[in-house]
C-alpha cells in the first residue's frame, strides 16, 4: 500500500437556516411594495351615498307635494265605505276607498253596468264617465305615492349600502398602511 494519505474530503460549508437574514452587504434599499389604492371603491360609495340622499328627498319631496294637493281638493271619503268613511282624502289608503266606493255607487246607478256597456245615448253616461274619470284621478295618487314611497325605500337602501362601503374601505386602508 501507498503511504500517501488520501486528501481529506472537503467538508460542505454551513448552510444557514432558512430564515437567516442575509449579511448586512446584500441588504438592499428598496421601497416596500406599493399598497394598491381604495380611491375607486371610496369613489363608490360617496356616489351610491349621494345617489341615495337623492332619492330620499325626492321620495319625500314628492308624497308631500301629492298630499298636499290631494288635501287641496278637500275631499272626504264617503261614509258609507268600507274603510276611512268621513275621513279626509290625503293618502294613498283614503284614496284607494274614495275610488272604490266612487265605483259602488256609479254601478248602483246604472244597474250594473260600465260606461262602455252604456247605450251612447243613455243620460246616465256622462254620470258614469265623471265617476270614472274621478276614480282614475285618485288612483293616480295611488301610484304617486307608491312611487315615492318606492324611493324613499330604495334611496335609504342605498345609504346603508353606501354606509357599508365606506367602512370596508377605511378597513382596507387601514390594512395598507
Amino acid at each position: 500500500m501507498s503511504s500517501e494519505a488520501n486528501p481529506p474530503e472537503a467538508s460542505p460549508p454551513e448552510a444557514s437556516p432558512p430564515d437567516a437574514l442575509p449579511p448586512d452587504d446584500d441588504v438592499r434599499d428598496e421601497p416596500p411594495p406599493r399598497a394598491r389604492g381604495t380611491g375607486p371603491l371610496r369613489l363608490l360609495a360617496f356616489a351610491v351615498v349621494l345617489g341615495g340622499l337623492i332619492l330620499v328627498v325626492a321620495g319625500a319631496f314628492t308624497w308631500y307635494v301629492v298630499r298636499d294637493q290631494l288635501s287641496d281638493e278637500k275631499i272626504t271619503v264617503s261614509d258609507d265605505a268600507d274603510h276611512f268613511g268621513g275621513d279626509p282624502v290625503d293618502g294613498p289608503l283614503t284614496a284607494y276607498a274614495e275610488a272604490d266606493v266612487i265605483n259602488e255607487h256609479a254601478l248602483e246607478e246604472t244597474d250594473g253596468l260600465t260606461y262602455a256597456q252604456l247605450d251612447q245615448d243613455d243620460p246616465q253616461r256622462d254620470t258614469v264617465m265623471t265617476a270614472s274619470f274621478l276614480r282614475a284621478s285618485l288612483f293616480t295618487s295611488v301610484v304617486s305615492f307608491g312611487v315615492a314611497a318606492f324611493a324613499f325605500g330604495l334611496g335609504l337602501l342605498l345609504l346603508l349600502i353606501g354606509w357599508a362601503l365606506l367602512r370596508i374601505e377605511r378597513s382596507l386602508r387601514a390594512m395598507t398602511t
